[in-house]
């Protein structure tokens, strides 16, 4: 199938870009896509749309304070956006400023960090921090919750909470899985007490999945790598709910990639860590997802493309023009979706 990302264009009213999260998490909107007709809901309704045996799978990776404003040793103004720690003091981070950063040259970010750039990785800088404190300690004192850059306001208190989900446990991602913010303690209660059960898997989301598709033939885009975790307890789940004939539902598209790269690599998917660059187009086989829980993203976006090969390209383009003309909100802070995959 030659698609290009054009295919996955389309316009939606600025207004609609949600800037801040709904009143209540599970009081956003769902809208529902499968073989029934679209319809309207609220995600607090979730449970009445899962049954007993269903194995909701959710990626528990914590959103950390990634970003950090300084100058360079010129005087210039920089912004600094944590990718991924390598270690305690070397660190690959996106950088924002007027003119590149030079390898060797030095920049002091938060009034009193000392960091110096080692070298250029493509998009992104290797930088080295000072001995002492850990790079993640030096976050968690004096970064900022990392929005996305279609979120216009800088973070606030409220942001520190629910731009993160109520599971989170594992630290390391530099944006939310978003689909996650609509789980609140209630609505997990309401879910187990239908008798749906809980999985986990962990991925640290990079800010490598805002970086735009540069190519217009889709075979010849190239994602960012990404490390992964499946421990064992979810593999079992994984494989009891199928026996039962539970669905397996994933909540965000960080999921799906979790449990279909490693799918694809063993044929069910296997516990332990891995790093995968897979990019899910129209056509690819899903071998463990059944249903998907996702926000609705950015026009000629990669996860745009995996939604797309989920549910079908024409059912998504319905349910995105059905969202605009009904005045769904978009983006991290938005609504919802809860997808069907296509019968194969």
């Amino acid at each position: 199938m030659n698609l290009s990302i054009e295919d996955f264009a389309y316009e939606l009213p600025p207004g609609l870009i949600a800037q801040h999260p709904s009143g209540t998490r599970s009081g956003s909107r769902l809208l529902c896509l499968g073989a029934a007709p679209i319809a309207d809901r609220r995600f607090f309704e979730l449970p009445q749309l899962l049954v007993p045996g269903d194995l909701l799978v959710f990626n528990d990776t914590r959103v950390i304070k990634a970003r950090l404003a300084g100058e360079k040793a010129s005087g210039g103004r920089v912004e600094v956006l944590i990718e991924r720690a390598l270690s305690e003091h070397e660190a690959i981070a996106q950088v924002r400023a007027s003119k590149p950063p030079r390898a060797g040259s030095a920049m002091r970010l938060a009034d009193s960090i000392e960091v110096r750039v080692l070298a250029r990785e493509g998009e992104f800088y290797r930088l080295r921090f000072p001995d002492g404190a850990a790079v993640s300690d030096l976050l968690e004192r004096h970064g900022s919750v990392p929005l996305p850059p279609y979120i216009t306001h800088a973070p606030r208190g409220e942001d520190e909470q629910r731009y993160q989900t109520v599971y989170a446990r594992s630290s390391g991602a530099v944006a939310a899985p978003t689909a996650g913010l609509h789980f609140d303690d209630a609505l997990l209660a309401s879910l187990a007490q239908r008798g749906v059960q809980f999985a986990y898997v962990t991925l640290h989301v990079g800010a490598g999945t805002f970086q735009p598709v540069r190519v217009k033939n889709l075979a010849k885009h190239r994602m960012h790598g990404e490390r992964y975790e499946i421990p064992a307890a979810t593999v079992a789940a994984i494989e009891a709910a199928k026996k039962r004939g539970g669905g397996i539902v994933a909540v965000g598209t960080t999921t799906v990639r979790c449990l279909e790269a490693s799918a694809a690599a063993h044929g069910t998917p296997v516990a332990g860590a891995a790093e995968t660059d897979l990019f899910i187009t129209p056509g690819f086989e899903f071998r463990v997802v059944d249903r998907l829980v996702t926000n609705f993203h950015l026009p000629k976006s990669t996860l745009l493309v995996l939604v797309s090969a989920f549910a079908g390209i024409e059912p998504v383009r319905r349910a995105y023009s059905h969202a605009i003309e009904e005045h769904y909100r978009f983006y991290s802070y938005g609504d919802a979706m809860l997808v069907d995959k296509i019968p194969g």
